[in-house]
């Protein structure tokens, strides 16, 4: 007889454990409108909450969920909470989160067909679909990764693999409001610091393309070889679109690897809006897109998505001996090749689960309702004396700031940060700051279809009041 596993439990007692998991899910999924978002408590607060040695004795399940419970869940700003605008948003969705339960429940491995076949072929499908929604030919393909960094990064490593001087005398060209995983993902693929050309954005939060083209043309007559263009389908910032088909242009023209960052906009190409911004995205070499922002997906769904799929098996397939086996038998597709990693989980059931589940329809309309809270909190804004809109609701983000004339700039952007302080420890919504044209703006991102025009406008109400009775007279001195 096999040995009891001391890790094992009987199925009634794991029945039972599931049970309370699930109460525990549908009991704070209903609760959550009426909860705080949560705290940001000091470092050594949660040290003595939590800090104990490695537990050696065993203790009941029901304790532990009650410790996480009662101890941490309070301690977390609630990123999925219906008035958390802050950042950008990660609702997730029933289905989804059973989907992650299965998904590790089985833990199904998605790295090589030899033992994940089945698993292997629902990723090419929901991928497919989502090239089908940005217009990409047959030859396009992409696989499932964390999250937007690491989706840049693999994209981006596939466009250094095709230029072979990239690394000595490459130049990559983006604007200034692109996201910083950019940065990142090149300074880990290789490139120096000279190498990357950051252009200060045009007045409606843009890539410049004149002064984009005139760079380019003066890194080749310095011996630079430019090589890679990113856009942004979506910018944290402002939600802003960068001119995709002029772009696309450029690039042909130019011999130019073309890639966007659509991690959080891109998805927008369901509804009228998005497809009206992002005209063009059809002609990317490379994107990458994040399931679990804008497609209501539990963290972590990230997507790298490239018009010929195999330069990214160029840029990442070796074949050590203890994986020959795989190349043997059935033929199929082994997405380790085509990227980062070799243990890779089931992260395409999820959003595979909820689009059969709901259909696109609904993800649809739970996007549209996105963007018309985006326009209310605009025109409440908007009604509101001594706020100034800084970037009007662009794909689901809107850009302002409070600013009553008797500050000078300097205090004008201290008041904006304070508020931000004062929300989060209001516990009701949370917005965000950020810098646009050198000064500090506030930020709403409404990306919940939980969230109702109440909730906006209440978080309008609570900034604006928060604004006016902050003690002015201490900053004007």
């Amino acid at each position: 007889m096999r040995p009891e596993s001391p890790l094992d439990f009987d199925a009634e007692t794991m029945r039972q454990m599931g049970y309370r998991v699930v109460d525990a899910l549908v009991d704070y999924w209903q609760s959550l409108p009426a909860r705080p978002l949560g705290k940001r408590p000091p470092r050594e607060a949660l040290e003595r909450l939590l800090n104990e040695p490695t537990p050696q004795q065993p203790q009941s399940f029901e304790a532990v969920l009650d410790e996480f419970l009662q101890k941490v869940l309070p301690n977390i700003v609630k990123v999925d909470h219906p008035r958390y605008f802050a950042f950008v948003p990660a609702p997730n969705e029933y289905v989804g989160v059973l989907a992650d339960f299965i998904s590790a429940g089985m833990n199904v491995f998605v790295g090589t067909w030899m033992v994940g076949a089945g698993a292997t072929q629902v990723e090419r499908v929901v991928i497919r679909w989502l090239c089908d929604w940005f217009g990409m030919p047959a030859s396009a393909g992409g696989l499932f990764v964390s999250g937007g960094s690491v989706a840049n990064l693999v994209c981006l490593a596939a466009a250094r693999q095709q230029y072979p001087d990239a690394l000595a005398r490459g130049k990559v060209y983006y604007s200034d409001q692109t996201h910083s995983c950019v940065a990142r993902a090149w300074r880990i693929l290789g490139l120096r610091e000279e190498q990357l050309c950051v252009l200060p954005a045009d007045e409606n939060f843009q890539i410049p393309l004149g002064a984009l083209a005139e760079q380019i043309r003066r890194d080749r007559d310095a011996g630079w070889t430019p090589f890679c263009v990113v856009a942004n389908a979506g910018t944290t910032n402002t939600g802003a679109v960068d001119p995709l088909n002029a772009l696309a242009d450029l690039c042909e023209a130019e011999g130019l690897w073309l890639h966007a960052d659509g991690a959080y906009g891109a998805a927008a190409i369901l509804t009228e809006e998005g497809q009206q911004r992002l005209q063009g995205i059809h002609r990317l070499h490379s994107l990458a897109v994040d399931p679990h922002k804008w497609l209501y997906q539990p963290m972590m769904a990230g997507c790298a998505i490239v018009r010929e799929f195999e330069h990214l098996r160029t840029a990442f397939r070796i074949l050590p001996p203890y994986l020959q086996d795989k190349e043997r038998g059935a033929a199929g597709v082994d997405l380790c090749d085509y990227g980062v990693e070799l243990s890779r989980n089931f992260r395409a059931l999820k959003l595979w689960m909820s689009l059969k589940t709901h259909g696109v329809e609904a993800f649809r309309q739970a996007m549209e309702w996105n963007l018309h809270l985006a326009r209310v909190a605009e025109q409440t804004i908007r009604n509101l004396p001594d706020w100034e809109i800084i970037s009007p609701a662009t794909m689901g983000i809107l850009a302002f700031r409070y600013e009553p004339p008797r500050l000078r700039p300097e205090q004008v952007d201290a008041l904006n940060r304070a508020l931000v302080d004062a929300m989060l420890n209001d516990g009701f919504a949370l917005v965000s700051s950020t810098v646009l044209r050198g000064r500090v703006a506030l930020r709403m991102c409404t990306l919940n279809p939980r969230a109702t025009e109440a909730d906006v406008r209440e978080t309008v109400r609570r900034l604006n009041e928060f604004a006016a009775s902050y003690p002015l007279g201490e900053m004007t001195t």
